[in-house]
């Protein structure tokens, strides 16, 4: 069986295959981004801009092949298919309108005579560790501002979504990149590890799991690479008692139910004062119980398949876990569906430390309800968690709102919003959520020299 395979998870059909890269073809992807980092940083920057505005116009015309092939190996929905295509587009032309600005020279006042400058610069070939939930996004939030920078980049997608993969490297050729400063790579975890390694590649980005984050920063660690890792969440979705509980409740299911529940900002831990958690949950419950999965072909589908039966069976044992250890099913908790990979919105509450769904992450349409006496209690509940990814406060005083805020331990906060990723706002977590930061202008520096100039006279 071949190592890389669309599996349809609305329909159990294996689509295509494709082989393991060979230890040739990984040896020379290395090479071959190592020979194209010369060229490529030497482009002029302005020259790099046009490239990714032509890169962003051609994911625009190709929207509709693009997004079936999202649907395809993911089960993701036609709507929120053609949507990450879109973002992708939004990023590629951000960095080619504000990043020549962000990658200026930095002049130091400094007390001594002479001048100082500090100029950014890239690195090197980079490795890119990808995941399947947002196919494109993840790799484009990475590769936009590094492309831009002057690094080129090698990338290891995901098992699971090869023809996605395959189609981000054609996007690139068809708007013109040059061969080589973006290669994909059908490797391994073993070869991953030996990539990383490798003194041609100068840094790693990571989404994925814990185990997959601290196998790869041990790696990069040991041979002196920079690393960024986004490691997931458990995203804490506080409701307050003075917060407009329709606009709250609505918030809560589309955050909970997009793409399926498998986004890692994803609210998954509901923390609701005593006041209105009756309520709360009670409106709640309805909503999600209105939500029932559908063909992810339908444009009216808002709800399709997991990403397969593995990813279906562990949410399964995650939700039983918590019912036989006495936890509340209000409702869900089943499969929908026999032959497709689909898991009914589901709502649990009364979840104790003892279950597994207190602490680890649901990647899927579940969502956790706790009842918490007040503000102070439901930012202990909320930290105790070991991840510290996104979080969202809903009240009626932005006040309170902000100073909520600045008492999580988490990378990103929305107040009376949920995540919504946008080019501009920097992406990120603390704790067992990772470290470094994507987007926006901080995403452009986390793989760049920042080379001190110094004239003394």
């Amino acid at each position: 069986m071949s190592y890389y395979a669309t599996i349809n998870p609305a329909t159990g059909e294996r689509v295509c295959e494709f082989d393991r890269a060979t230890e040739a073809e990984i040896d020379a992807a290395l090479a071959n981004s190592a020979a194209a980092y010369h060229g490529w940083r030497a482009v002029p920057l302005a020259e790099r801009a046009d490239i990714l505005r032509r890169i962003a116009k051609t994911w625009r015309e190709q929207t509709n092949d693009l997004a079936p092939t999202l649907t395809v190996e993911l089960g993701k929905p036609v709507a929120q298919a053609r949507a990450e295509v879109s973002l992708c587009a939004d990023i590629f032309d951000y960095y080619a309108d504000q990043g020549p600005a962000f990658l200026e020279d930095e002049v130091l006042s400094i007390a001594a005579g002479g001048t100082a400058v500090v100029r950014t610069e890239p690195i090197g070939p980079l490795m890119g560790v990808m995941p399947w939930n947002f196919p494109y996004y993840q790799v484009v939030r990475f590769a936009a501002p590094n492309l831009l920078l002057g690094n080129t980049i090698v990338i290891k997608h995901s098992r699971n979504c090869p023809q996605s993969a395959l189609a981000i490297s054609r996007m690139f050729a068809d708007a013109g990149l040059p061969g080589d400063v973006y290669v994909n790579v059908f490797a391994d975890s073993t070869q991953v590890g030996r990539m990383v390694a490798d003194s041609r590649i100068r840094g790693v980005s990571l989404t994925g799991s814990e185990r997959a984050g601290s196998a790869v920063a041990e790696i990069a660690g040991r041979h002196m690479k920079k690393f960024v890792l986004e490691l997931g969440g458990s995203d804490p979705f506080i409701v307050l008692d003075d917060s407009d509980l329709d606009s709250s409740v609505a918030a809560a299911v589309n955050n909970r139910l997009y793409n399926a529940g498998q986004a890692c900002t994803a609210s998954k831990r509901f923390l609701v004062l005593d006041q209105v958690y009756d309520r709360f949950l009670d409106k709640f419950t309805r909503a999600m119980d209105s939500v029932n999965p559908g063909d992810p072909t339908d444009p009216a589908t808002t709800l399709g398949p997991l990403s397969s039966r593995h990813a279906t069976d562990e949410l399964a044992e995650q939700v039983d876990d918590a019912i036989d250890k006495g936890a509340t099913l209000l409702t869900g908790g089943r499969r929908s569906g026999d032959a497709d990979a689909a898991y009914e919105p589901t709502v649990l509450a009364g979840v104790t430390p003892d279950m597994r769904a207190y602490h680890e992450e649901l990647f899927g349409p579940v969502a956790v309800v706790h009842r918490v006496r007040d503000e102070e209690d439901a930012i202990v509940v909320a930290n105790e968690s070991p991840f510290g990814l996104g979080a969202a406060v809903f009240t009626g005083d932005p006040q309170q709102g902000r100073r909520v805020a600045e008492r999580l331990d988490v990378g990103m906060v929305w107040i009376n919003g949920t995540s919504k990723s946008s080019p501009d706002l920097p992406f990120g977590g603390a704790k067992c959520s990772g470290v470094g930061r994507e987007l926006g202008r901080f995403g452009i520096d986390e793989f760049a020299n920042k080379k001190l100039i110094r004239t003394v006279r």
